[in-house]
């Protein structure tokens, strides 16, 4: 089979004098390298997107981590400059995207930035700046120059037995890397946590009762698909659910003819 096409989550930025919509190498690398799927940019145009036209060409969403956070009006919250900054095109871009890939079937991996847009577009909210909630780890980077520090693996969660993380990687601790400052606060409906840290914050979710794999993670597995097991085996699971959808496209496809 040809490498089944997957739509990959873009943010906004100002360089050089120009509106760039793009996304960090390295969940493209993970996503070719570590899932076997061929990622293709979605750009952040919102609204005059046709977002059926788009699932009906590819086998699989990405949502990409980022430096900027969900908008918290879309939550019920209050922006602040703390908690910024904030991309409003992606916003209006992902959320629908999701409710449509969930609706249809379309194997979902939502990624640090991206569980937090999975459990908004299902309703829930987000906790914000968590590291100054009393009792709280700091789920922050260090301050490093090197990237490889700043997304160490350092950081234990509990998977739930039974969860769907849990089929992917076992029940039971994993180690993995923590670089965020806001979480899950009120759960989305029809999403189940799949794993904890020991403060007691959502690492991972799965959507109850989804037609096809649907599940957010708060680390950064694509930074290490490639050396650390577990990350490859989320890639590795995403990937199969890519090509089990790909594979039913064609049948249903070749039946209709």
């Amino acid at each position: 089979m040809l490498q089944p096409l997957v739509a990959v989550s873009t943010d906004t930025k100002q360089f050089e004098n120009y509106l760039w919509h793009s996304t960090p190498e390295q969940y493209l690398e993970a996503a070719i390298s570590a899932a076997g799927v061929l990622p293709v940019l979605v750009p952040s145009f919102g609204g005059r997107l046709d977002l059926d036209s788009l699932l009906a060409s590819v086998d699989g969403v990405m949502l990409t981590g980022s430096k900027s956070n969900v908008d918290p009006e879309l939550y019920g919250g209050e922006r602040s400059e703390q908690n910024g900054p904030y991309d409003p095109r992606r916003d209006a871009t992902t959320l629908p995207l999701i409710r449509k890939a969930i609706e249809q079937g379309i194997p979902l991996l939502a990624i640090c930035r991206g569980i937090q847009e999975l459990n908004v577009a299902l309703g829930g909210t987000l906790a914000t700046e968590i590291q100054e909630r009393e009792g709280m780890l700091d789920h922050r980077a260090p301050e490093s120059p090197s990237q490889d520090e700043r997304f160490a693996i350092r950081q234990p969660v509990s998977i739930k037995a039974g969860s769907c993380l849990a089929d992917v990687l076992g029940p039971g601790e994993v180690m993995v890397n923590s670089v965020h400052r806001q979480a899950i606060d009120r759960l989305g409906s029809n999403l189940q946590v799949e794993a904890v840290a020991s403060d007691g914050t959502v690492e991972a979710v799965s959507v109850r009762n989804a037609r096809a794999f649907a599940m957010g993670v708060q680390w950064h597995p694509e930074y290490w698909a490639k050396s650390d097991q577990a990350s490859g085996r989320i890639f590795k699971a995403f990937g199969e659910a890519v090509r089990a959808h790909a594979a039913a496209r064609l049948a249903m496809k070749a039946a209709a003819e």
